[in-house]
């Protein structure tokens, strides 16, 4: 007859089995595993021995408030010859005697979150469970050794904001390994409203990656629930903080977490997308955030962005808008509810934009059905499919109340960005989400998404031709030049009237105010004529209207006096912050003090007040924030400040640096800091 094992005492061997399970970086002490990969634990029997054959040992994992086998969320399972990796199972590994060293495998579609582990009658152990990209069984298994570094493990990684034709790369500390965020993170699922209509249900949906990404998707904006953070897009920020001020997630973590998940404020496309990257890779799932230039935001579903400007040529406000940029996520897995070919990286968005389902959440929805026009395709296809290929058709709106087209060559959705693996570079992934322009296949993706306006356009070659030339060097602070450029392309002579403007812009495609304005009403063209007209912008106008983006929208507005055609370019510019210098003094070792001289030079011809750094950096400033104040800083004078750090864990880490002043708003700068052990 079985003889029950009579347990006195164990060790879970965290040290051992976190390192193993790669989950070492969010500490040692207490036990966090992968799912599908065994992990082994030691006994201590207070009488008898275990003998082969004769001891038995019973086995219950559980998980949620309604463990449940029905729900896959409790497991009962004995002790087996060998582990068996495909589902719950234990073996022992130690020969007979009075320590049993044990070995225990969770199943690979286990849900996952906190378990409890119950072993015969008398032991009870806790430990927290993950998704296991490592894992072939698992659907988030990803075979590449350096994109695992990459999408799951890296902490820290680079935004690109700025604009389509001047990507800016920022620096942003995911920081999911850090002390207390793998907690919050649970939490986020706790406090999701599918959970706290029916916990038990919830729990179970937690082996499958798709609806976790779509439960994220929805609780890091805070539109229909207890989700993470406030969007603004407008006007001040009073009451919290502007998005330019976040460095990283851990702060807007940890702020939501002790302020009993009342959201943060504030949040925009890529403070949303990185605070979902953090709790995607903190969960076990490979995630990458990715930046659309030139993004629409089509609100009725007909793949068309219709625009409206004015006789000035300055265009007026309305729902339907492209964004500068706009930002989201891809998590990595397998699609068992669609076709085999719509695995592997699935967009989602967590900007609140528009409903799903009756709430504010987008995808996942796989990147390869939007580059085949699979608009049917599970979660939200249409909208992401617009925000990459709508149509823009441009109307003049006229002072009687009256309409007119205008000619525009609109692009939307330019390269497509992403962090490289393994580097700071720009990988243009483009060619992921939609086909060559005017290539057979992108014409079969549109037909399928019923694109009837891409269908129907035919190029055509305009006899008067409009575009706007910029200079290489556009520094906040400094008065430059901008070109309208008009080159007549038709057999006769052309006269002509040209409006050329610029204002402010926020990234999402509000405008602000004038930044200077040219109205000629006499442009004379020869067949074949080319014209360059300049519009000076100067800092002295500029500086007190362009917001934190640094962006100015240049509009140049053609009349053809003789055939009373109108054609419209547009051009997006972002002006560069200074350069912020981080020097590292002395040499990078673990557990070591460190320092770091930070300097930023004043390029305005104003003094800057109320000057302040900020420096945070996974697994180098104790998982807080390190922040400088200075005096007031003159024109060309430097800001300078030194601080001291003590690197925790060795490694590649990003010591990421905010500016911020009355003038300059939130420069951001960074430095790659190699820690030895």
């Amino acid at each position: 007859m079985a003889q029950a094992l009579d347990i006195d005492r164990w060790n879970l061997e965290c040290e051992f089995n976190n390192t193993d399970h790669r989950t070492d970086l969010n500490g040692i002490d207490r036990l966090i595993v992968r799912r599908g990969q065994p992990f082994s634990i030691s006994l201590y029997l207070r009488s008898g021995s275990y003998q082969p054959g004769v001891s038995s040992l019973d086995f219950v994992a559980e998980t949620g408030p309604q463990p449940s086998e029905q729900y896959g969320t409790r497991a009962s399972f004995g002790l087996s010859a060998s582990i068996d990796t495909s589902c719950w199972s234990a073996a022992v590994t130690s020969p007979p005697g009075d320590m049993v060293a044990l070995s225990i495998c969770s199943a690979p579609d286990a849900p996952i979150g906190r378990y409890t582990l119950t072993l015969g009658h008398s032991a009870r152990i806790e430990f927290i469970l993950l998704f296991n990209p490592w894992c072939p069984g698992d659907a988030v298994y990803m075979d590449n050794k350096e994109n695992l570094a990459e999408y799951v493990l890296a902490q820290d990684g680079i935004i690109f904001r700025g604009a389509y034709k001047h990507p800016i790369p920022t620096p942003w500390n995911f920081g999911q390994f850090e002390s207390g965020i793998l907690d919050v993170c649970l939490r986020i699922l706790d406090m999701n409203p599918k959970y706290l209509k029916n916990p038990g249900k919830d729990c179970s949906g937690r082996r499958n990656p798709i609806y976790v990404s779509r439960v994220l998707s929805a609780m890091v904006n805070c539109n229909d629930d207890k989700g993470v953070l406030l969007g603004k897009w407008t006007g001040d920020y009073e009451g919290g903080v502007s998005p330019m001020l976040w460095r990283g997630s851990v702060e807007i973590l940890r702020n939501w977490d002790t302020q009993a998940c009342q959201p943060v404020r504030y949040g925009q496309c890529w403070v949303f997308a990185a605070v979902a990257c953090s709790v995607s890779r903190a969960l076990g799932i490979p995630c990458r955030l990715v930046t659309n230039y030139l993004s629409a935001h089509d609100t009725n579903s007909n793949l068309v962005i219709e625009r409206y400007v004015n006789e000035n040529g300055e265009l007026l406000q309305s729902k339907e808008m492209i964004w500068n940029y706009h930002c989201w996520v891809e998590n990595w897995m397998t699609r068992p509810d669609l076709k085999p070919d719509f695995n592997g990286w699935q967009a989602y968005d967590p900007t609140p934009q528009e409903k799903s389902e009756g709430v504010y959440c987008c995808g996942p929805t796989p990147v390869r059905a939007i580059k085949e026009g699979e608009l049917t395709f599970k979660y939200d296809a249409p909208f992401v499919f617009a925000e990459v290929n709508a149509d823009v058709i441009t109307f003049m709106k006229k002072k009687d109340g009256s309409t007119s087209k205008v000619s525009s060559n609109a692009l939307v959705g330019q390269k497509i960005s992403t962090k490289s693996v393994g580097s700071d570079a720009r990988e243009d992934i483009t060619h992921l989400y939609k086909y060559p322009e005017g290539s057979a296949e992108e014409r079969e993706a549109f037909k399928k998404a019923d694109h009837q306006n891409k269908l129907l356009q035919q190029q055509q070659n305009q006899g008067l031709h409009l575009n706007i030339k910029v200079t290489s060097d556009m520094r906040k602070g400094c008065d430059f030049d901008v070109f309208a450029v008009v080159t007549n392309n038709t057999q006769s002579e052309k006269k002509c009237r040209l409006l050329f403007g610029s204002c402010a812009l926020s990234y999402n495609g509000f405008m602000g105010g004038n930044c200077g304005f040219k109205d000629l009403l006499n442009v004379e063209l020869s067949p074949g004529g080319e014209r360059k007209v300049p519009l000076r912008l100067n800092y002295s106008k500029y500086g007190g209207q362009i917001t934190e983006d640094n962006l100015i929208r240049l509009a140049a507005l053609l009349l053809d006096y003789t055939t009373g055609d109108t054609t419209l370019a547009v051009r997006n510019v972002v002006l560069d912050n200074p350069e912020i210098k981080v020097r590292i003094l002395g040499e990078p070792k673990e557990n070591r003090k460190l320092a770091a001289e930070i300097t930023l030079q004043n390029p305005l011809p104003e003094r800057l007040e109320n000057c302040c750094f900020s420096i945070e950096g996974a697994n180098l400033t104790g998982g807080g924030i390190i922040t400088e104040r200075l005096g007031p800083v003159g024109p060309g004078e430097d800001a300078k400040v030194k601080i001291y750090f003590t690197p925790t864990h060795s490694g590649l880490r990003k010591l990421v640096v905010d500016f911020d002043s009355n003038k300059l708003c939130h420069v951001k700068g960074y430095r790659n800091v190699i820690i030895g052990k």
